[in-house]
């Protein structure tokens, strides 16, 4: 997803971000949000589920060769829509967006962002699957930052990844939330970096 030398270049970004605030930045890539191992499998069910009628109603098959078609249709079905591109593709919107906004929540909690001392840790997520990101902030920033500046950093940043420039655009988003923290939690005599300043990648 991300080559060394970008890995090297954002968690430079990084580093530099926070030598001007007393917050926290944290970027996460996943590949994707959730496996959706289900969404095949349910498709396939529901699809059997309409086989039986078409043939009661054209066909003089009996109940157990109906059956029969039935099971091979539902497995086959669960087989073939498994594939991740298939799989991906028959999930809707709400539902990816739903499984992001979940996956970026758990990614905020178990990373220690709600941990730090003043309260000011800022997640920056992208599930690629998805085409879905999200910046999540704790409250010690998020009660003096409006939210609708965090959903312009986000629009600019899906932009980029649309035309291709993952790094460029989480550079850009690093830069841009350091500067809000900058402003309001600058930096202390004592400040300390109390989280990895390298990109995550799941």
């Amino acid at each position: 997803m991300i080559s060394p030398e970008d890995h090297t270049r954002l968690s430079q970004a990084i580093r530099d971000a926070e030598d001007l605030t007393t917050g926290e930045i944290m970027v996460v890539v996943a590949e994707q949000a959730s496996s959706y191992r289900s969404i095949p499998v349910l498709w396939a069910l529901l699809t059997a589920l309409v086989v039986p009628w078409p043939l009661i109603a054209i066909t003089t098959l009996g109940p157990a060769r109906i059956f029969l078609i039935q099971l091979l249709v539902g497995v086959f079905l669960s087989v073939f829509l498994s594939w991740p591109s298939r799989r991906h593709r028959l999930v809707p919107g709400f539902i990816k967006r739903a499984r992001a906004r979940e996956a970026a929540a758990r990614e905020f909690l178990s990373r220690g962002l709600t941990r730090t001392r003043e309260r000011t840790g800022v997640l920056i997520y992208v599930a690629l699957a998805e085409r879905y990101a999200e910046i999540l902030v704790d409250t010690g920033i998020a009660d003096r930052v409006e939210k609708s500046v965090w959903h312009d950093i986000i629009a600019d940043l899906t932009g980029q990844i649309r035309e291709g420039r993952l790094t460029d655009g989480l550079v850009t988003a690093i830069r841009r939330s350091g500067a809000i923290l900058a402003e309001h939690a600058p930096p202390r005599f004592d400040d300390v970096d109390e989280l990895p300043n390298k990109v995550i990648l799941i």
